[in-house]
Order: structure tokens, then C-alpha cells, then sequence
């Protein structure tokens, strides 16, 4: 089979929510290749502590390439520890310009509970607004409805968990089994 008849993976929704002093980061669990159901219990969103500082993070994307980001980005937090737009950015710079971190195929949300970022391959570190991050496949179906929900609803993991239901329904590629992780700010 040649790359480009290859079907390729395709799932994931994260989200990550600010609100009330507390950031919620959570992710489905759904992994397909093609119009299969490869896996419904993956767990996308992990929490590093570089050094005894917490930092939630959630993937979109190559599994594989995923975790070589975040091995990188728990490197650059115990190198600029508290730090994590520094960290981001380091990371964001050497992902755009390093041969081998171009061809990786991955997006990160990241927080400390201060900050909240996401990190793209293009070199970006994103601040969103309005308080909340989406990536993945059902991204902007979640992202939609959090900013729906984020007017109404005072707790960030509900709004998280609402978001990621709604998101399910509309997204052939994302499922209701979710991580959830939180961090205070």
C-alpha cells in the first residue's frame, strides 16, 4: 500500500477550559485508522511534573510524535522551571526548526493553571481567548459549545465534560470516554 492510499488516524478532541481560578484539560479516548475503530480508551491528556512543577497537557494527533513532544517539553520545563510560556516557546522553536521535530504530526494544549497554550508544529504558542483551547478533529464542535456553555456554567470541568459530549455526538471521530484533568491557578 503507498503513503498516500494509506487512510491515516484520525480522532481526538481536547479541550481546555479557564475558569474559577481552575483549568480543566480533557480528551476522548477514541483512536480510528480510517473508518475503523481502532481504540476507545486511549488516554490523551497527561499530567508532567518536571521538578515537582504540575503541567496538564493534551495531544491531538501521532501518538508517537505526541510523546516525543512532551519528553521535549518536560526537558525545556526542568531547564526553565515555572516557566511555561518560556518553556512553549523553546519547544515551539525547535519544532519548526529542527529536520527531524518538522516532520512530526501532533498539536498540544498546555497549562500550568496560570497559563494556557496551544503548541503547533508551524512555531506557534497560542494563547487563546476567551479563556478556552480546542485541537482535534471535534475541536471546533467542542470549542462551539464551550463558548456557548462558558457564560451559563460557573465550573470549568463541567463545561469541559458538556463540551466534549456535544462534540461526540457531532464527530464521527470522537467519543465520550473521557481524561480529565484539572489544575488550579
Amino acid at each position: 500500500m503507498a503513503e498516500s492510499d494509506f487512510p491515516g488516524w484520525h480522532g481526538t478532541t481536547i479541550i481546555g477550559v479557564r475558569k474559577g481560578g481552575r483549568v480543566v484539560v480533557a480528551g476522548d479516548g477514541q483512536v480510528s485508522l480510517g473508518q475503523t475503530v481502532i481504540k476507545g480508551t486511549a488516554k490523551k491528556v497527561r499530567r508532567l511534573s518536571p521538578g515537582g512543577y504540575d503541567v496538564v497537557c493534551g495531544f491531538a494527533g501521532s501518538t508517537a510524535d505526541a510523546f516525543t513532544l512532551l519528553e521535549r517539553l518536560e526537558a525545556k520545563l526542568e531547564a526553565t522551571p515555572g516557566q511555561l510560556a518560556r518553556a512553549s516557546v523553546e519547544l515551539a522553536k525547535d519544532w519548526r526548526t529542527d529536520k527531524y521535530l518538522q516532520k512530526l504530526e501532533a498539536m498540544l494544549i498546555v497549562t500550568d493553571g496560570k497559563d494556557l497554550f496551544v503548541i503547533t508544529g508551524a512555531g506557534d504558542v497560542l494563547e487563546p481567548e476567551h479563556d478556552i483551547a480546542a485541537i482535534g478533529s471535534g475541536g471546533n464542535f467542542a470549542l462551539a459549545a464551550a463558548r456557548g456553555l462558558y457564560d451559563h456554567v460557573d465550573d470549568a470541568e463541567t463545561i469541559a465534560r458538556r463540551a466534549m459530549e456535544i462534540a461526540s455526538d457531532i464527530c464521527v471521530y470522537t467519543n465520550g470516554k473521557l481524561t480529565v484533568e484539572s489544575i488550579d491557578g
